[in-house]
């Protein structure tokens, strides 16, 4: 068996996901994705002919987000047309399965260099939302449906914190916490490696900075926010009469749902992109590319369909496994704060030090550009081991469907 290595990571910075209010929303996905791609290649002087393949997450294939963006992307970012690039969509856990497929062509030996990564301007796709008609992860399918009630996300987040009896308070503890290590993050610029700047075709700046966060956030002001779902919950959105918490109750029929998820203590709705190049040992040497991290071990779990959420900690247990680690082998975790219920979940299931978990922030303060985190987190975890000294890292997310991938990485 041979080596994957991590070469390098960049990202673009995150922007508001509203049309008229963030600073990429007028991009078009492709030039952001476009922008990371090339940042790679002239970061750490790539002969592009040699990329076997880009290997990229975008969950809402459709529109300006469809036509495989991973090809279209490399070629914006001028790279040789022999470079070949394909676009995969495991919803949230996206821009993990990329990093993972591109470590297993590697390892097999069929590939010597491969970037991987993800784009998602939900700006973009929030466009293409009817709200008359919530979309729902198995698209309209009935039979499904009825096989399988899957409900919307915020409403399996609610659900979960009831079933796990984990009070609001806790979760809007957590929903600070991770403004104020943002804050503390990008005053100190322990994002600086990473991120690079989305410049407009004039050669001005349009973003060099995280524009979500929201460091001004009180634990008063979380407080005092509205829950979000409690409305869409009783919304009928078939002609069965389906409505999203009734699809949970099928399953769980006594269940109350306490809604206690709102806009402070969910993620964020923002635009973004990240890369991550990869290598064999055979290309390391002949290139002279310095190796930062390797990849020791990667995994992927399904849970329950119906509560979507869940799946983060089997993931976990899962990857520790097969790498035949256990918890205090991990030095840093970062868990995707889809909500607060999924951190607060994972942390207590795992029964985790809380200072070692998302120890940056998180997309509750930073955002959560779907097909792209996954890619985001695993830059920030290295940069982090590195800016520390630590050795290992663990990252994991729920993704829709009741899915989760997971990967564990080692510098070296």
């Amino acid at each position: 068996m041979t080596e994957a290595y991590i070469i390098d990571t960049c990202r673009t910075p995150r922007g508001i996901g509203k049309v008229g209010k963030g600073a990429l929303a007028d991009f078009h996905p492709q030039h952001l994705a476009a922008t990371v791609l090339k940042a790679l290649a002239e970061r750490n002087n790539l002969n592009t002919a040699d990329v076997d393949d880009v290997i990229w997450g975008t969950s809402t294939q459709r529109g300006k987000q469809g036509m495989d963006m991973a090809r279209m992307a490399l070629l914006d970012a001028g790279y040789d047309q022999r470079a070949s690039g394909v676009t995969l969509d495991r919803f949230c856990g996206s821009g993990i399965t990329s990093v993972n497929l591109a470590a297993a062509s590697i390892l097999s030996g069929m590939e010597d260099l491969v970037i991987a990564g993800g784009c998602e301007m939900m700006s973009y796709t929030a466009t293409l939302a009817d709200p008359k008609n919530p979309s729902l992860m198995d698209a309209g399918n009935l039979r499904l449906r009825a096989k399988v009630p899957q409900s919307h996300q915020g409403v399996c987040a609610d659900a979960i914190a009831t079933l796990e009896g984990i009070p609001r308070e806790a979760l809007d503890d957590l929903a600070l916490v991770s403004q104020q290590r943002a804050a503390v993050a990008i005053e100190e610029g322990r994002f600086k490696r990473s991120v690079v700047p989305v410049v407009r075709d004039d050669g001005t700046v349009a973003l060099d900075r995280e524009e979500f966060p929201r460091p001004q956030t009180t634990r008063e002001g979380l407080a005092a926010l509205k829950p979000s779902f409690e409305v869409l919950a009783n919304v009928v959105i078939d002609e069965a009469g389906n409505t999203f918490g009734g699809l949970i109750r099928q399953v769980f029929p006594d269940l109350k749902i306490q809604h206690m998820h709102h806009a402070g203590n969910s993620s964020g709705v923002v635009d973004g992109a990240g890369a991550i190049l990869l290598a064999s040992p055979a290309y390391v040497k002949k290139s002279g590319l310095k190796p930062r991290a390797r990849i020791v071990a990667t995994a992927n779990v399904g849970d329950s369909a119906t509560l979507m959420l869940n799946a983060p900690v089997p993931a976990a247990r899962k990857v520790l496994a097969k790498a035949g680690l256990t918890v205090d082998d991990i030095d840093l975790w970062e868990i995707n704060e889809a909500f607060a219920v999924v951190a607060e979940k994972f942390i207590r299931d795992l029964k985790l030090n809380r200072d070692k978990v998302n120890v940056n922030g998180g997309a509750m303060a930073l955002g959560h550009p779907i097909g792209a985190t996954g890619s985001l987190l695993i830059g920030t975890v290295l940069d982090e081991l590195e800016r520390r000294d630590l050795k290992r890292g663990l990252v994991t997310m729920c993704a829709a469907g009741g899915m989760a991938p997971a990967i564990i990485i080692e510098r070296v």
